[in-house]
């Protein structure tokens, strides 16, 4: 067993100085967290050398066209101002993890078996819907593939597997260990090859059992397989909860995509979905994702520099030492929401979370859908593409997937994930900051909508000025509305009840009674 560095050792090496001239593979590296991850690495380690990304073709455009999009997005400004020449360490490789080999070429392979010391996987597929065959063929033999292929590596010192903290969701205490599978991995892969598509989805629901979706059943697998297939090869599991905007690097609430909650609230936002299911005293599992990677980074560090027994597994969570409801994660956001509204708004943002189904399904039949078909009637009178049918009913799946992590409440154990920030020097602390209990949620909440704002809907800080005029009319016509539909409501009862009418003059007449008691000045 080797002996272990302390901050307090001679011997021990700081992260950054750790990954010098050191080359690293990335799968994933096009995603959400790849793009975090990639930019971490040539912002805070200098020193290294060179970063492979496996990459595909995808809607017409080559690997270099996608890398080009890719370094031009928002998230690498700070590097492409400050050292520009650290992105031409980016070195894209022609490949897919649905293919066999990873679809690699013999010459690409022959690369990374020579020079790469660390691999982070963090490709898969994240659609909680995703149809069992692709969901297995890519979080499952795409990662066996990863395998096979760093055993070939002649220098790897640490593979770092990225899964989720929910793929032992059938269990409420979760701890920082690998558990049995509800199957062999190597026999659900081998199914999928035989099993015809219709075959597949017909025994879907049986096989992933407890579990809500294809997701959390493939990467509960993924876990298992890797476990037998690594043999001796150095690695780690990062577990991360739901991943939401970045909480300060490289810039706070940058996010890039619709996933989990932030298409829910970016609706919520545009004034259109009001109401979910949602247990709202329940723990709401949420971490940013610049978090997350700061973990992987120090995991992969920490698995090279103090090689340990079998496989350390991370479980990157915030519920155990710094939790936030469901209410207080809704609340702030339409909070604001409100205070940096959206440009553009189909109503004023307003909703609420309901625990019963009944009541919730009327209210989507009475703010969803019926709104939504209202609209677009209106644009198919005026000529204009009709969509928010089409939008609700999008919204509506999400929210069903969201519905079984918003009634639901696990406890993450995260004892490794304390013990490796101990692990490190104050300086690589703050550098590579994974201390969940830093986070202020009003803070890091109003940052995330302000992320939203401007990098999902790409609108200038500018605007607020504006949008915020718009939501005032919008406040009064909303409230407007409210005393006019309880108006409405209230004679209709009249009409059809002759309790309510009963009801009625009892009140006027309570209130003249009161009126005359009341002495004149």
């Amino acid at each position: 067993m080797a002996a272990t560095a302390t901050v307090n050792s001679v011997d021990y090496v700081p992260v950054s100085n750790w990954y010098q001239d050191r080359s690293v593979f990335v799968t994933g590296g096009t995603g959400f967290m790849g793009k975090v991850l990639v930019e971490k690495l040539l912002r805070s380690c200098p020193g290294i050398k060179n970063i492979y990304l496996l990459m595909r073709p995808k809607r017409g455009q080559d690997i270099s066209a996608r890398l080009t999009e890719l370094l031009n997005a928002p998230l690498f400004d700070k590097l492409r101002k400050e050292r520009p020449h650290e992105l031409n360490k980016i070195i894209p490789i022609l490949g897919d993890v649905t293919e066999p080999e990873l679809g690699i070429s013999q010459s690409d392979q022959n690369l990374l078996i020579r020079t790469v010391s660390v691999v982070f996987h963090s490709a898969a597929t994240v659609k909680f819907d995703e149809a069992l065959k692709l969901s297995v063929t890519i979080n499952m033999l795409g990662t066996k593939r990863l395998v096979e292929l760093c055993h070939r590596m002649l220098g790897l010192e640490a593979l770092i597997h990225v899964s989720t903290a929910y793929c032992n969701c059938d269990r409420e205490e979760v701890a920082e260990v690998i558990y049995p599978p509800p199957y062999d991995p190597e026999k659900i892969i081998q199914s999928m090859e035989w099993m015809d598509d219709d075959l597949i989805e017909a025994i879907t629901p049986r096989l992933i059992g407890s579990r809500p979706n294809t997701y959390t059943f493939t990467k509960a697998l993924a876990e298992t397989m890797l476990l037998k297939e690594s043999g001796n090869l150095p690695v780690a599991i990062v577990r991360p909860s739901i991943v939401l905007s970045s909480f300060r690097e490289p810039v706070a609430g940058w996010v890039d995509n619709w996933n989990g909650p932030t298409g829910i609230i970016a609706a919520a936002g545009k004034g259109f979905f009001r109401t979910m299911m949602c247990h709202e005293g329940k723990v709401a599992d949420l971490v940013p994702v610049d978090m997350v990677i700061n973990l992987m980074i120090a995991a992969a560090w920490r698995t090279a520099t103090n090689r340990p027994d079998g496989i350390a597994v991370y479980n990157c969570a915030t519920g155990m030492q710094n939790p936030i409801t469901w209410k207080e994660f809704v609340d702030h956001s339409f909070v604001f929401m409100r205070k940096h509204p959206l440009g553009d708004l189909i109503w004023y943002p307003d909703g609420q979370i309901h625990t019963n189904w009944m009541y919730n399904k009327v209210c989507v039949m009475a703010l969803h859908v019926l709104p939504a078909y209202i609209l677009d009637g209106v644009s198919m009178l005026l000529g204009k593409k009709r969509i928010m049918v089409r939008v609700q009913a999008k919204l509506e799946k999400a929210a069903k997937c969201l519905e079984y992590f918003s009634t639901q409440q696990w406890r993450f154990s995260d004892e490794n994930v304390r013990h490796l920030n101990s692990m490190l020097s104050n300086e690589d602390r703050n550098t590579f900051m994974f201390d969940v209990r830093q986070i202020n949620w009003t803070q890091y909440l109003e940052s995330y909508v302000l992320g939203i704002r401007q990098f999902i809907f790409k609108e200038h800080p500018s605007s607020i000025h504006k949008t915020r005029k718009q939501l005032t009319r919008l406040l009064w016509l909303h409230r407007f509305s409210q005393v006019l539909g309880i108006i409405l409501m209230w004679r209709a009862l009249m009409l059809r009840s002759n309790a309510a009418r009963r009801l009625w003059c009892i009140l006027l007449d309570i209130m003249v009674r009161m009126a005359r008691m009341i002495p004149y000045v």
